[in-house]
């Protein structure tokens, strides 16, 4: 006979068994890229076999596009929290830009491939990746909306320069020299163009 707590426990050890499936699938993505990562892989990653796998995930797909999601999802949350402590739109620039390369730059970032690998993954994929990450940049766009730039600054221009050199900064930076906020006051130093300076 089938007691309230079973079918209580059941959806719920199926959830936490779909979780445990997620975090091993971001693992594998980051190390290995969408290319380099079979379902079999993860399958065996996850101890669970053949068919049983696809009873919690659709598709190799379907499973990039939602642990990008989550990547971007997390992200988003990391960087809001930081902007909501400063009020002066300088210093909230800067701590959007902070958060950004404290994910950009930590070597166990799940979060990081996620963002930035888009060149293996079909093309349907490619779509739902940009449009989400076309979402996230929309936090950008509102905090360089709100900077006392000069007005014949072009702001799309402005933030997709600034948001290039945030997403490519494992590209550059060396590691152990300047901490993730170091480079972020910097990086602002750099972009910062008052209006009344011109």
């Amino acid at each position: 006979m089938t007691t309230m707590d079973d079918r209580i426990s059941e959806p719920e050890a199926g959830g936490a068994r779909r979780r445990a499936i997620l975090e091993i699938a971001a693992r594998l993505f980051a190390r290995k890229g969408y290319r380099g990562t079979s379902m079999r892989d993860i399958g065996e990653a996850a101890g669970v076999q053949g068919g049983s796998l696809y009873h919690h995930i659709k598709s190799k797909d379907a499973l990039f596009v939602e642990v990008h999601h989550a990547a971007l999802d997390e992200a988003e949350r990391r960087i809001t929290r930081a902007v909501e402590q400063h009020s002066q739109p300088w210093a909230r620039l800067e701590a959007a830009c902070t958060s950004l390369l404290e994910i950009q730059l930590d070597p166990a970032s799940l979060t990081m491939p996620m963002m930035n690998d888009f060149r293996e993954v079909p093309a349907p994929v490619r779509v739902a990746l940009i449009e989400r990450r076309d979402r996230f940049e929309t936090l950008f766009r509102a905090l360089v909306d709100d900077l006392p730039l000069p007005s014949d600054m072009d702001r799309s221009i402005y933030r997709n320069l600034l948001l290039s050199q945030l997403n490519s900064a494992a590209d550059w930076v060396r590691p152990g020299r300047l901490t993730p906020q170091e480079i972020a006051i910097q990086i602002v130093r750099v972009f910062r163009h008052d209006a009344s300076t011109g």
